[in-house]
């Protein structure tokens, strides 16, 4: 498994612009200016419009035709003008019976999909809400002597993983890759739960963060609290 869907740069949060992400497209924004001949401050007033067609025009007086060709880009519109895409933001779902999860497929597998009792293997990219999204645990970050990542192995409802992970897990076929959003009622309730990060430093940093007393005083708890994993279901097997 290789770093191209650790989604460093995916907005997992809602913001008060829109970003895009259009991977290995053509953007082309065509320039209208307002026929009037009032000058005009208004961002509202300039439309735009938004195709994949990469075919260019030819340039005529005022009119301008900007096209931009790249892998990835992240399109950010901060005004009310009227923007037809021809792509979408993918949107998270809430899992029944979850107590709030949230998922986004990003790979779906053709492997079994595992129920209680399984031992199962995963791998995870482990993030804080808050922070600025620090990452404090990875399973890539784990290596055996050969150098190869080591996946986390559980008992599905054993209890010892916090609940957020299992209700995602449940639902997956083996070869899924998952990004969840867990609230703070499906994550860390005490320091026992894992996936705990092994090195100290992050741990103490996790837990104190989780866990500040004056700041679930303050009412910050589903800040703070809340977690996001990317999950990759790599194995199952039935015991």
């Amino acid at each position: 498994m290789r770093g191209d869907w650790r989604g460093e740069n995916m907005n997992c949060s809602s913001s008060v612009s829109s970003v895009f992400y259009v991977p290995r497209c053509h953007l082309t924004l065509d320039f209208i200016p307002p026929q009037t001949s009032t000058p005009t401050t208004s961002a509202s007033k300039i439309s735009f419009k938004v195709s994949s067609k990469s075919s260019p025009l030819p340039f005529t007086r005022g009119r301008r035709r900007v096209t931009l060709g790249f892998t990835a880009l992240s399109v950010f519109f901060f005004s009310n003008s009227t923007v037809s895409t021809c792509w979408s933001k993918p949107d998270f779902v809430e899992l029944p019976n979850s107590g709030g999860v949230k998922v986004l497929d990003l790979r779906i597998g053709d492997g079994q999909v595992p129920v209680d009792g399984d031992q199962v293997a995963i791998h995870y990219y482990g993030r804080l809400a808050a922070k600025q999204g620090w990452r404090f645990d990875s399973t890539y970050d784990h290596k055996d002597e050969a150098g190869e990542p080591i996946p986390f192995i559980f008992l599905l409802g054993s209890g010892k993983v916090i609940s957020g992970i299992e209700a995602a897990v449940r639902s997956m076929k083996v070869g899924s890759i998952r990004r969840v959003i867990i609230p703070p009622s499906q994550g860390y309730q005490n320091t026992s739960q894992e996936p705990i990060p092994p090195n100290l430093f992050d741990r103490q940093r996790l837990f104190t963060t989780i866990f500040n007393p004056t700041r679930l005083a303050n009412g910050e708890g589903s800040t703070l609290g809340t977690v996001i994993f990317d999950i990759e279901l790599v194995s199952l097997r039935h015991d």
